[in-house]
C-alpha cells in the first residue's frame, strides 16, 4: 500500500533510502538545505569498502594511547572541548572496544559491509553513473616492516572470516602499480574489491537524479520544525508545510539534535575529517607518475585519491564539537608529509573542506523504527562508512517499512539499545 514518507537528509543515506521507498511505489519527498551529496557525502575518500567489515575500534593499548596524547599525530586529533562534551560516549566507545565486546560488534557490522557492491550497484546502474566508478580497489604503504607485518595478520584473518581478498605488494611491485611513490617501504597491500567513486558528490547527485526521475519529490530547504501531527507528522521548511504518514531521520551528524527535541538520545560522537584537491605534479602525465589508485600512507592516515576535481587529499580524523571552527593543522601536517610521500603540485581549492562522521560508541548505525514515536525510523550513526552503507541501508529500512522480513536481523541497530 502507497504511503506518503518524508525523508530528511540528501546524504548517501538519505538519498539511498528515499531512491528505495521510491522503488517500492511509495510517495516520497526528500528534503535538505542544500543540493544533494553536498555535506559529509561529498568531502570523503569516495571508497565503497567492501573490505571494511572490521570497524574502528577506540585505541586501548598504552602504546597507542601515548602516541596520540600529545596531538600532534595526523591520523587523529582532539581538542580538549570535544573531549569534555563527548566524554560519556567516549567512554562507551572505549568499553565496547574491548577484544570480547568487538568481537560481538564485527558480525552485525560485517553484515551490512558484505551487500555494499551488490547494492550500490543496483543504484549505480539506475542512475547510470557508471562513469563515476572505479574498480580498481586501493593501496595501503607502509613505512616499516613491523607495521606491514601487522596489516597482513589482519588481512589473513579478514580473508579467514569474511573472504576479503588482497595482494601483497613487495616494493618492486608497489613501483609498478604506482610509479612515484617516494618514500622506502617494505611493501604494501592492495585490497582489490573496493570501488572507487571519482567525485563522491557527484555519485549522490545521480542516485538522487534517479529518485526524481521515477516520481519523487526533492525539496531544497531548510528544515525548520519536525512534530507527531495526529496518525503521521508534519515538518515546516522555510514556510512551507510537509505532512507525511511517516518519516525517517537520516540527517547525519545534525540527526542527535532533532531526535533530542522529540525526546530521543543518542550518544554521537562527531570525527571531522578535512580535503584539499591538488593538481598534479609537473610532467607527471607525461612521465607515467600521475596518481592511479587511491593511496593511504598507512601509518599516517591520510589518503591520496585520484578524483575528477584532482588529486584530493584527506585528513584523519578530528575529535571535536559538530559547530567548532576549522583548524586546518592537521590537514597542512598531512600535507607535507604527503609531499615526501608522494609528488604534488599546487592546492586547487581556495579553501579546505571539512566535514563530520557521525559516530555510536558500539560501532554500529541506527537502523530501524523508533517504539517512542510511531511512524519515525531512523537511519544515522554510519561513522566512517556511510559512503558504503547508504544503499543497504536504504534496502533494509524499506523492507522494514513494508512489513517485510528483513535479509538480516536488524536487533543489533536498533535505537533503543541507547
Amino acid at each position: 500500500m502507497a504511503r506518503e514518507i518524508l525523508v530528511l537528509g540528501a546524504g548517501m543515506v538519505g538519498v539511498s533510502v528515499a531512491w528505495h521507498l521510491q522503488q517500492r511505489g511509495h510517495q516520497v519527498t526528500l528534503v535538505d538545505r542544500r543540493q544533494p551529496g553536498r555535506e559529509t557525502s561529498f568531502g570523503n575518500a569516495g571508497l565503497i569498502q567492501r573490505e571494511a567489515v572490521y570497524p574502528y575500534a577506540f585505541p586501548r593499548d598504552l602504546k597507542t594511547l601515548l602516541r596520540v596524547l600529545p596531538n600532534r599525530e595526523t591520523d587523529i586529533r582532539y581538542r580538549l572541548g570535544g573531549l569534555m562534551h563527548t566524554a560519556g560516549p567516549l567512554l562507551q566507545y572505549w568499553h565496547h572496544s574491548a577484544p570480547g565486546r568487538y568481537s560481538g560488534v564485527v558480525p552485525s557490522y560485517a553484515a551490512l559491509v558484505e551487500q555494499s557492491l551488490d547494492t550500490h550497484a543496483e543504484m549505480i546502474q539506475a542512475a547510470g553513473a557508471e562513469h563515476l566508478i572505479r574498480e580498481t580497489g586501493y593501496i595501503d604503504v607502509f613505512r616499516t616492516a613491523s607495521a606491514f607485518k601487522r596489516e597482513l595478520k589482519q588481512a589473513e584473518k579478514a580473508a579467514r572470516e569474511f573472504g576479503i581478498e588482497t595482494r601483497m605488494l613487495d616494493a618492486d611491485a608497489l613501483a609498478r602499480e604506482q610509479p612515484g611513490i617516494h618514500i622506502n617501504t617494505p611493501g604494501a597491500i592492495h585490497w582489490t574489491q573496493p570501488w572507487g567513486a571519482v567525485s563522491p558528490g557527484d555519485l549522490v547527485a545521480a542516485y538522487a537524479r534517479a529518485f526524481r526521475g521515477s516520481g519523487g519529490r526533492l525539496v531544497e530547504a531548510e528544515l525548520q520544525s519536525l512534530n507527531p501531527q495526529g496518525s503521521g507528522w508534519r515538518a515546516l521548511v522555510q514556510g512551507e508545510t510537509l505532512e507525511a504518514e511517516q518519516v525517517v531521520m537520516a540527517m547525519g551528524p545534525w540527526s542527535a539534535d532533532w531526535l533530542t527535541n522529540l525526546g530521543i538520545s543518542i550518544p554521537l560522537i562527531i570525527k571531522r575529517g578535512y580535503h584539499m584537491h591538488f593538481a598534479g605534479a609537473e610532467g607527471a602525465s607525461q612521465n607515467g607518475t600521475g596518481l592511479k589508485h587511491w593511496i593511504i600512507d598507512s601509518e599516517n592516515g591520510y589518503l591520496l585519491a585520484p578524483m575528477q576535481a584532482g588529486i584530493r587529499l584527506t585528513s584523519g580524523a578530528e575529535l571535536t564539537r559538530h559547530q567548532a571552527p576549522p583548524r586546518y593543522e592537521q590537514l597542512n601536517d598531512a600535507e607535507a608529509k604527503a609531499r615526501t610521500f608522494f609528488s604534488l603540485g599546487e592546492r586547487i581549492d581556495a579553501q579546505p573542506w571539512m566535514g563530520s562522521r557521525p559516530c555510536l560508541p558500539d560501532m554500529k548505525p541506527i537502523i530501524g523504527p523508533s517504539r517512542k514515536h510511531p511512524g519515525l525510523w531512523l537511519a544515522c550513526g554510519h561513522g566512517h562508512q556511510g559512503f558504503t552503507l547508504g544503499p543497504v541501508t536504504g534496502k533494509l529500512i524499506s523492507q522494514m517499512m513494508d512489513g517485510e522480513r528483513p535479509e538480516i536481523d536488524m536487533t543489533p541497530y536498533r535505537v533503543e539499545r541507547f
